[in-house]
């Protein structure tokens, strides 16, 4: 096995590559949900798209909050290794 594969995040950088991604890929499946809400067959099927929709959202934000501690992380590597933003 190479180490790209035991160790994916082996940088700060790699996770923030990571994060961007989900970020992106959330955002697909979020319009994906809408599109079906759009086209819903029923009450209970409506409820549970935007049911699906509420937690995407939430799990997109909880995404964006990852990538700032992780940019606050990045900085805070700069200035402990003197190499200040």
């Amino acid at each position: 096995m190479t180490d790209e594969v035991i160790r994916p995040f082996e940088s700060i950088e790699s996770a923030q590559e990571f994060m961007a991604l989900l970020e992106e890929t959330i955002g697909e499946a979020a319009a994906e949900l809408e599109q079906m809400l759009g086209s819903a067959e029923g009450e209970r099927q409506a409820e549970a798209l935007n049911l699906a929709l509420y937690k995407m959202k939430q799990l997109s934000a909880h995404a964006h909050k990852s990538r700032r501690i992780l940019n606050d992380l990045r900085l805070i590597r700069g200035v402990l290794l003197g190499r200040e933003p």
